[in-house]
């Protein structure tokens, strides 16, 4: 008797679901997509309810007519992709090409964790495919290919040839352009800060100026900085309230897809690309659940695991009186699945037997979701009034009483909690100034956005889901749009004239809330809610009777190229161009004369060996790393920028 085909999307998965499976069935990978809507064309028809022409890609034509053999013989085919949108998307084209219309060979199986007890449980409760959640993912790419491939062709004809936008791609330029202006723009204002260092017995402390005769001070010049410590020499300083009180710490919820690439990112360094390829190999092998989420649920199996575990090795102590259960955001009731974290959380990463990367990016899952299920941390916070004649100054301070959570996950980035030690005084103590210290400090421009804080930003702004995050970053840096500094997005040149002609002609397009809108439709869809054609057909008639007025009425952009101090051998300026690779040196007379040099963007470091400046230079793959200007002479290479690090022994990276 034939044995039933399991079709999954990767040889991992394969493997793992072998080990579980044994030998009574047959589970090939269908290695992600096997259909998709041609290069070549449009491959939409717009005039028959956009009708997909989905052909098979040329590299995956042989894996096709494997699948289509297998199932043929085989008693069932069961479609184990994964658990979204885009895997439910795998697994009706898959069906269809091994069964054509028909469904009486097919099962679907859903499982949200690549364990045994997940698989045979799946197993049990085969369905029908979700033609909700295909259509939900049916729109999006239908969507997406109608205004990457009627704005192409334009930006080729109005800025440059080869460019291309993306629906949300472009917006999140946009974010990037706005920022980059708001830096631009701002103007700093100076204003001074007085700290007193004061003593009281052996203790000493440090306390903030905060108020004049009841208001809050506001020093804007060095000469009224001067006029207030001459005050405050001769004034005499008495505690005049003292407030103290534990403040409790809740810990953060488990991971959800954005969270967990904003912490790498943070933490580690890690690009979402990265994370999220460490996290596929991760759910791939077992040892997490399913990585594109938005949800903050947990199955109640997982609670009691992480509860029991807590009281056994961490202690009782750390544990609540109750599961802590975190309320999930997401509209798609469908696609509503657990939170990012450990399969086994008696798993330590040690025994994970894979890279580095792979078991650092394991542990904070793991971290975080052990600490999502254990006690507040307690801080015992004290805060000090002075007075000081008419002026008021503010010392605080917070020991950790319970570490709780903490004893686990630590701080993130911006915690508001921080240690600090300040004497326990009593209201009328007299302190003795020691010391004044006034500083001139300046507002600051708005940062420019990390990876971490761009994905904050556009999921604060409902823009994009868990599976687009990492493409849309990646797009925009591979298109030259935006490059990354210093870990830090700033707009390209070309980014910018590309931002500003679509804003200025495609403005709802380019809109933060219409796009926002369209990601909501694209969940109702899924929900079943609304009919995914009618949602397209709204967009694309407008849509496309603006995209023919805009070819004929819009003026062409001319994009500004950066000019540099440097020559050409005829004497010409080179200017700043980008390239596959990201930026060259071309000369200013260019076509006419085609001169081109690598471009060393220099760094404010010394090489540690030869104390020529430090240049970024990238390898023939285009990764940037940092070099000696007096190369060859001196080969000092290193992947981390010494002017943000302290310099280390040279590392020498091969740039291949």
């Amino acid at each position: 008797m034939p044995n039933p085909l399991i079709i999954v999307e990767s040889p991992t998965k394969a493997r793992t679901l072998s080990r579980f499976l044994g030998e009574s069935y047959k589970i090939e990978a269908s290695m992600g997509h096997v259909r998709d809507l041609p290069k070549a064309k449009l491959g939409v028809d717009v005039e028959h309810d956009f009708e997909p022409q989905y052909v098979i890609p040329t590299d995956k034509r042989k894996t096709v007519e494997k699948l289509k053999e297998l199932a043929s013989k085989a008693s069932e085919v069961i479609l184990a992709t994964d658990p979204d949108r885009e895997g439910e998307a795998i697994a009706w084209h898959v069906g269809y090409l091994t069964n054509g219309k028909g469904e009486s060979k097919l099962k679907r199986i859903v499982f949200h964790e690549i364990t045994e007890s997940a698989i045979k449980e799946a197993m049990k409760k085969p369905r029908h495919l979700d033609m909700q959640l295909i259509d939900a993912q049916q729109a999006r790419r239908v969507l997406d290919r109608l205004v990457g491939y009627k704005l192409s062709p334009l930006l080729w004809f109005k800025v440059k040839k080869g460019l291309s936008a993306g629906r949300v791609q472009s917006v999140t330029v946009r974010l990037i352009v706005d920022r980059e202006r708001e830096i631009e723009k701002f103007t700093p204002v100076e204003y001074w800060e007085i700290i007193a260092l004061l003593v009281r017995g052996k203790a000493q402390f440090e306390a903030t100026l905060i108020q004049k005769a009841g208001k809050k001070i506001d020093l804007k010049t060095e000469k009224e900085a001067k006029r207030v410590v001459s005050d405050l020499e001769k004034a005499t300083y008495t505690v005049s309230k003292v407030e103290q009180k534990d403040i409790k710490k809740s810990p953060y919820p488990p991971f959800t897809t954005s969270t967990m690439t904003q912490a790498a990112a943070n933490r580690y360094g890690y690009t979402s690309k990265k994370t999220m390829k460490l996290a596929q190999d991760l759910y791939e092998e077992g040892f997490i659940t399913y990585h594109r989420t938005d949800s903050l649920n947990l199955s109640a199996s997982s609670l009691t695991e992480a509860r029991k575990f807590i009281a056994e090795n961490i202690g009782k102590d750390y544990l609540p009186s109750s599961a802590r259960v975190y309320k999930t955001r997401s509209k798609v009731a469908q696609e509503a699945h657990e939170a990012v974290r450990p399969t086994n959380v008696g798993m330590p990463n040690s025994k994970i037997q894979m890279t580095n990367d792979h078991k650092k990016l394991y542990k904070l899952i793991w971290d975080r979701f052990v600490a999502s299920q254990m006690a507040d941390a307690v801080y015992d916070q004290i805060s000090l009034d002075i007075t000081a004649d008419q002026y008021l100054l503010r010392a605080s301070g917070s020991l950790i009483k319970f570490a709780g959570w903490l004893k686990v996950y630590g701080r993130e980035e911006g915690d508001i909690v921080e240690e600090k030690k300040v004497p326990a005084l009593l209201e009328g103590d007299k302190v003795d100034l020691k010391e004044l210290t006034p500083s001139q400090h300046f507002t600051q421009p708005p940062p420019r956005y990390t990876e971490a804080s761009l994905i904050k930003a556009l999921e604060e702004r409902g823009i994009g889901r868990p599976s687009t995050y990492a493409p849309i970053i990646s797009t925009i840096l591979d298109r030259n749009y935006v490059e990354r500094e210093e870990r830090k997005f700033r707009p390209t040149p070309l980014g910018v004239a590309v931002n500003d002609f679509l804003v200025k002609n495609f403005p709802t397009l380019l809109d933060f809330d219409f796009t926002a809108r369209m990601e909501d439709e694209l969940d109702e869809i899924a929900n079943g809610t609304v009919k995914w054609v009618p949602i397209i057909s709204e967009f694309y008639k407008p849509f496309a009777e603006h995209l023919e007025t805009v070819f004929k009425e819009s003026e062409r952009v001319k994009v500004i190229a950066e000019l540099t101090d440097e020559k050409c051998p005829e004497g010409h300026s080179l200017v700043i161009r980008y390239g596959r690779f990201g930026k060259f040196l071309a000369c200013e007379k260019f076509p006419e004369h085609k001169f081109t040099k690598s471009y060393e963007e220099k760094v404010d470091a010394l090489c540690p060996e030869s104390g020529h400046p430090v240049v970024v230079r990238r390898t023939k793959r285009g990764r940037p790393f940092f070099g000696c200007s007096g190369y060859p002479k001196c080969k000092w290479m290193s992947w981390k920028n010494p002017a943000l690090e302290k310099q280390e022994q040279p590392q020498t990276p091969n740039p291949s």
